[in-house]
Order: structure tokens, then C-alpha cells, then sequence
């Protein structure tokens, strides 16, 4: 009998991201001070996320994007009730999970990785931290919130040891509802985060300039004190 599928045509349903690939830019891995992961959006790739490694490109920085199968991480909306397929956010998770260790494998600590997302990637990105957390480099969520539905309680341990959080978000995003942002951002400050929240009227969903200036900044100065 053969094994139960995804609705994405030949991709296993138990762990429908693995085996996918991990782009790379910048500074080789083996080689740099500083690394962003990097997770794209729904409908997104791994290449499109990458585009922000030129405007955000700084000497002695790698920057790593997992490929999500099928362009999604997960099917359903990040509010939704998280039941059916579990087995997606739970791959979604072990992706990232497994390019975090490449990077420390590599010899970049935690403390100098950042963790950067862009809408369903950004979601993604403050759900994993949040669920792991621990002093980083950076954790960062463009058009972003973390995971689950309204009321949702994020109580996991208080370990981000002071990480600095950036999320940016449109003041009426037609994706991710502000007061999400802003309870994400409670969130996490409970959790022991440095958080600075900018919510920007008239933006589309989309990245500006001010976040990208936020992000090099950060960059800047880890490769500095590295």
C-alpha cells in the first residue's frame, strides 16, 4: 500500500518538508561571522526571500533560505484552529529547526544568528522562537504574527535573555489584522525580548525601507562584535 500524500502532489503528508533546499548568499557559511535564516512567504521561494540578501547585505554574513514544499509551510490561516494537517506546522517547525543546527554547525552561535521571516515566513519565525527561545542574534517578522487562533495563550519559558524582535507591519494589512502584531509583541516581551514594533500607515503587505535599514543595522553591529 503505498504511503498517505499531501494535497501537493508527491509530497509525503507526515513530513511534507523534508528533503527540500536550503538556498545560500552572502558570506559562505563556513566562513562567516553573522547568518540570517531567511523563510519566505505563502505562494513565495526560497530564491524571493533571497532577494532581500542584496539590500541587506553586510561583510561576514551568510544568509540561508529553506524552501517550503508546495510554496506553503502550512495550508491553513495563521489564526486558524491549528488542527488539520498538523503534520505541516510541525515539518515547518523541523525545517527551521534543522537550518538553525546547520548554521551552528557551521560555527555561528546563536547569539549572532538571526531568524527573519516575510508573512506566512515571518509567522513562522516568531512561532519557532517563541516556542524555542533563547538569547539570538535577532528574531525579525515583516507583515507578521505569531501562530494560532484568537485567544491563543504563548506561554512557554521566558529565555530570549534579552534577544532583540523586530516586527513591522502595515497599520490594515489584508493578511495578518494589527492587533495580532500587537499581542505578538506582548507576547514575546513576557518572554523576555527586546521588542520594537513599527506599524506603518498606508503600506501595502510588503517590505519598506525603514524595515530593511532596521534589519542592516542589527547586522552591522553583530558583525562588529563578533
Amino acid at each position: 500500500m503505498s504511503s498517505p500524500r499531501s494535497a501537493a502532489a508527491g509530497v509525503p503528508a507526515a513530513d511534507p518538508h523534508a528533503g527540500q533546499p536550503v538556498l545560500a548568499a552572502g558570506e559562505p557559511l563556513a566562513r562567516a561571522r553573522v547568518a540570517v535564516v531567511m523563510l519566505h512567504g505563502r505562494g513565495a521561494t526560497a530564491e524571493s526571500i533571497l532577494d532581500l540578501a542584496e539590500p541587506l547585505a553586510t561583510p561576514g554574513v551568510a544568509y540561508l533560505a529553506p524552501q517550503a514544499a508546495g510554496g506553503a509551510w502550512y495550508p491553513y490561516r495563521f489564526m486558524d484552529p491549528v488542527r488539520q494537517p498538523e503534520a505541516w506546522l510541525t515539518s515547518a517547525l523541523a525545517a527551521v529547526d534543522r537550518a538553525l543546527v546547520r548554521v551552528e554547525r557551521a560555527g555561528v552561535p546563536a547569539e549572532r544568528t538571526v531568524l527573519l521571516g516575510f508573512s506566512q515566513g515571518g509567522c513562522l519565525a516568531l512561532e519557532y522562537a517563541a516556542r524555542h527561545a533563547r538569547r539570538y542574534g535577532g528574531v525579525v517578522g515583516l507583515s507578521a504574527g505569531l501562530i494560532g487562533p484568537p485567544g491563543t495563550r504563548w506561554d512557554y519559558p521566558a529565555a530570549f535573555a534579552g534577544t532583540p524582535v523586530f516586527l513591522g507591519c502595515a497599520a490594515v494589512d489584508p493578511h495578518i489584522p494589527r492587533a495580532r502584531v500587537d499581542e505578538s509583541a506582548d507576547a514575546l516581551r513576557r518572554l523576555g525580548a527586546d521588542v520594537t514594533e513599527r506599524i506603518y500607515p498606508g503600506m501595502g503587505h510588503t517590505v519598506n525601507q525603514d524595515e530593511v535599514d532596521w534589519v542592516r543595522d542589527l547586522l552591522t553591529g553583530l558583525t562588529a562584535g563578533a
